[in-house]
């Protein structure tokens, strides 16, 4: 009898993160990009001085995420990304902020930004947003940070939820509390296929562009617990 002689299966590597850096102060600019050169799973990809720059390398680079400082010259990183967004760049924005900057926060969410993060936030938080909104789950929304989506979002106004199904209610509830897919499936026992036909009925239904939107939303409807 011959002996059949398989060849091992090849490993599966997957393709890293590719990053843009947005930031008019280049020290900013060097220690991200030390910080993402050692990363395995991270590639930078470029580098803009300004809101310009952000635009025309998304355009040239096609990078997975831009990390967008909010005060830049000649354009700022809120009418960046809705430049970006409003383009159709399949390109996600991770919003670097300040705790005195509350108002762009919210400016940036309504632009299109998939998610922000407080600047000096540690490392290994930064690398796990950047995965987060790569991988365009959840958006990132740290305690601190809800409480500033809340703030800037009107009362709450049960009429948002027009149309929407008790299920897919409870869906947008734990998309506000800043559940991931998995966690939702755990949590309401329910498959991924399941949960992602929920999420898309309820872009559809609440205008959403992206899972930013759906928390703002969920703030208007008065789902978030503060």
């Amino acid at each position: 009898m011959t002996e059949l002689v398989t060849e091992p299966a090849a490993e599966v590597v997957a393709e890293p993160v590719r990053v843009l850096l947005a930031d008019d102060d280049p020290e900013i600019r060097a220690t991200l990009r030390l910080l993402l050169d050692v990363t395995p799973d991270m590639a930078v990809v470029g580098e803009a001085a300004d809101g310009h720059e952000a635009v025309a390398l998304v355009a040239a680079a096609t990078p997975d995420v831009v990390l967008m400082d909010v005060r830049m010259p000649r354009m700022g990183g809120v009418e960046a990304t809705r430049r970006i967004v409003e383009s159709g760049a399949d390109t996600r924005v991770l919003m670097l902020t300040t705790f005195d900057l509350d108002e762009h926060v919210h400016a940036a969410l309504h632009a299109g930004a998939a998610g922000f993060l407080v600047k000096g936030a540690p490392a290994a938080r930064l690398l796990d947003a950047i995965r987060v909104v790569a991988a365009g789950e959840a958006l990132l929304a740290p305690t601190v940070t809800r409480r500033l989506i809340a703030r800037f979002t009107r009362a709450p106004d049960a009429a948002v939820l027009a149309g929407v199904t008790p299920r897919e209610r409870e869906v947008l509830a734990l998309i506000t509390e800043g559940l991931s897919n998995a966690e939702i499936e755990q949590r309401l026992w329910l498959s991924r296929g399941t949960v992602k036909t929920h999420i898309g009925r309820l872009m559809s239904k609440l205008g959403a562009r992206d899972r930013a939107q759906l928390v703002i939303a969920g703030y208007r409807a008065g789902l978030a617990e503060m």
